[in-house]
Order: structure tokens, then sequence, then C-alpha cells
């Protein structure tokens, strides 16, 4: 009862009241019987950098934490923190070079590569032995990414707008040095211990298409509103 009690004090810095010990005890009840096998197929921790494509100084961390539809298919919930208390602030599609070269022209630059975050030491997975991780990053090197994020963390309180899309960086010097000097004390490592670990990799050329913004193609949602003339009249529908 104690822990219970313990846990219904505000753990997240957002608006809204504290959870209460019903809200706990309910949850502890659900979790004993309910199904949550998606969550449970979990089984990779990420941690990198994004910047919401179109204004590279907004940068954010983002935990992600994975599964394997398939060997060419994983699917990431993005987090702002590995903490309890974490914010879910996005979503991220890992495919692999094969399933990238399939997709038409005008979605394959919706994508970003991942080949520098790999061998540029930025992508890490905290709480790997070296020589693990090194094997997983091999995996990923050649890898390509589709990105959202639902919460603008760094400027609102509360999940609100459009979600955005998000990219990865490309080159030494494109990431803020406070993010990975924190990334680094917080893991003990440093991003050129990294890149020189990782310099054996074996590595394909970006896709052309790929990393779109760094050509000069910037794309970004933005909500639009219909008209009511294309919307189906649900009082008519069957």
């Amino acid at each position: 009862l104690n822990e219970l009690k313990a846990k219904s004090k505000k753990m997240c810095d957002v608006p809204g009241d504290d959870a209460t010990l019903k809200t706990h005890v309910l949850e502890t009840g659900a979790r004993a019987l309910q199904n949550f096998d998606p969550i449970s197929k979990i089984h990779l921790h990420l941690c990198g950098f994004h910047f919401y494509n179109g204004d590279m100084n907004r940068q954010v961390e983002a935990h992600h934490f994975c599964s394997h539809l398939n060997e060419d298919l994983r699917q990431c919930v993005i987090y702002d923190s590995d903490k309890p208390n974490a914010k879910l602030i996005g979503i991220e599609y890992v495919i692999s070079e094969k399933l990238y070269k399939t997709l038409d022209q005008e979605e394959q630059k919706l994508w970003h590569s991942h080949r520098y975050e790999v061998k540029g030491g930025s992508l890490t997975m905290p709480g790997l032995p070296e020589l693990v991780e090194r094997q997983a990053m091999a995996d990923l090197v050649n890898t390509y990414g589709k990105t959202f994020h639902t919460w603008q963390v760094d400027r609102h309180v509360l999940p609100l707008g459009v979600p955005q899309l998000m990219m990865a960086f490309t080159a030494d010097g494109q990431t803020h040095q406070e993010l990975l000097e924190a990334r680094d004390k917080r893991e003990g490592t440093t991003s050129e211990k990294l890149k020189h670990a990782r310099a054996h990799l074996h590595e394909e050329p970006v896709h052309p298409n790929a990393d779109a913004w760094s050509h000069g193609q910037v794309y970004q949602t933005k909500l639009e509103k219909l008209d009511t003339n294309t919307v189906p009249n649900v009082d008519k529908m069957d």
C-alpha cells in the first residue's frame, strides 16, 4: 500500500492532477490480467538524436524502444528519456536497404539514412557490452528510418499540434555539442571512441533520395481542412 501511495505522487512535469491510489490499483490489476504481447516484443533500446525537418536548430534526444516484425522491418516507440516518467514523443519505422529500394521516389524522400548515426558514434544502445552493440550496429548501418514526433517537448508541455517529420544527422558538427556531451557522460563513453570502434563496419552508399533535406528538399506535415463536400455523409451510410 505504501508503495502504491508513493507512486501516486506526480512523476512527470506536465499539467494535470497526480495519479490517485485508485488509478494505481486499477493499473496493477490490469497488468496482472491483460495481454501486453506487442509491448513485450520490444527487445532493443537505441538512443539517438533527431531534428525537426526544416529546422536543424531544434534538436532532441530520442530513446527508441524497438521490436522486429521481421528481418527487414522494425518498429519503434520513442520517448524523451529512459526513465519511468518518460514522455512518449513519437514513432520510427526502420527498414532494410532492400525494402527501401522498393519504395517510390516521393516516399523515399521522407526517410533518413542511419549510416552516419552509426559510424559517427551518435547512436548508442545503452547498457549493452561493446562487442554486442557493435554487432547490432552492423545490422543497422545500412538501414533507413521514417520518424514522426507527436509531442514537441522542446516547445510544449502537452502534445500539441500536428505530428512532425524528423530527420537524423549526416555529418560531424551538426549535433549540438551539449547533447552529445550529456549523453556521453551518462553512458560513460565518447562519440570519438564509438566512431573508432565502428570504423570497420561495412557501409553501402546512401541512396540519393534519402536525407532529402541535405539536397535542399524539405518536407513537413501540415493540417489541412477538408471541404465538407468531400466528406461522406454518415447519415446516408449503411
